[in-house]
């Protein structure tokens, strides 16, 4: 496996044939593992990009604490069937003075955009640039960022870029917890009670397989499970899965996220919800 650290090093790699991409902030998990094995499956080769990108982090944010591991990052891209990790610096990806931006209007300003202003814009300004130094057939993003993989998809089509956006399943922690880079910020006692936001997702799809359709109740039962585990919740929302609007009764496929605080640690999930009869 190859390690490239500059945008000409890429370039030059870049072959003919289907490349498959995973973009990744570092911290790597056997989350961003399945992306790598589920483009390695399906490409002639595949890229991963190993970069904490500044412009998604707010300013009271953790970017400074954003784990850094790249040695045991290359060791997992590797495992998991990489062909080579590309790994830039500030400067390269933001030359200065820097001026241009990607913005996605109407799916950018709800859920995680209302708590984490300018966030989206820096994941489409930076995911534009990687497609664009990459030129891939194929890229692979995670459902637990459900917001995110939406926005992207929405940005891909928009500007007629030649890439297929992939979402692959949540992977889950033995007892439900969905895997973050940021699980490892939890104390032994946060940790526990982290698993209270799958636990939650999991009474409410029980309630809706039982019958309810009525998002308002299926929202309340959202929230009066949190309230057990977590010290702070940012939203519980049941929106459509398509474009994040709220909605009254589930006659279509349903996002249920969830943002939530454990301790000084933000974490989110979601499940979609589909009936089978529609």
């Amino acid at each position: 496996m190859e390690t490239l650290r500059t945008i000409e090093e890429v370039r030059e790699w870049r072959a003919t044939g289907e490349l498959g991409f995973v973009a990744t902030m570092g911290a790597l998990h056997e989350g961003h593992a399945s992306l790598v094995r589920a483009s390695a499956g399906a490409n002639a080769r595949t890229l991963v990009s190993v970069f904490v990108n500044p412009t998604q982090f707010g300013p009271n944010e953790d970017l400074a604490k954003y784990p850094r591991t790249l040695e045991a990052d290359l060791e997992l891209c590797k495992t998991a069937g990489a062909d080579a990790v590309f790994t830039p610096d500030n400067a390269m990806m933001y030359p200065e003075p820097y001026r241009t931006w990607v913005e996605v209007e109407g799916l950018t300003d709800r859920l995680c955009g209302a708590s984490r202003p300018g966030h989206f814009r820096g994941v489409t300004t930076v995911v534009t640039k990687f497609f664009n130094i990459v030129q891939p057939s194929r890229a692979y993003f995670g459902q637990k960022d459900a917001q995110q993989a939406l926005i992207l998809k929405r940005m891909t089509a928009d500007l007629n870029l030649p890439v297929e956006i992939v979402i692959c399943p949540i992977v889950r922690e033995p007892d439900g917890l969905a895997m973050s880079s940021r699980n490892r910020y939890l104390s032994e006692d946060e940790r526990k009670r982290a698993v209270g936001l799958s636990k939650a997702l999991t009474e409410v799809r029980k309630l809706f397989e039982s019958g309810t359709r009525n998002a308002g109740i299926l929202r309340g039962q959202l929230i009066t499970t949190l309230d057990d585990y977590v010290d702070k919740l940012d939203y519980a929302e049941v929106v459509s899965a398509e474009d994040l609007q709220p909605v009254n009764e589930i006659e279509g496929p349903t996002l249920v996220a969830v943002a939530a605080f454990v301790g000084g640690t933000r974490l989110i999930d979601n499940v979609i919800l589909v009936d089978r009869d529609s």
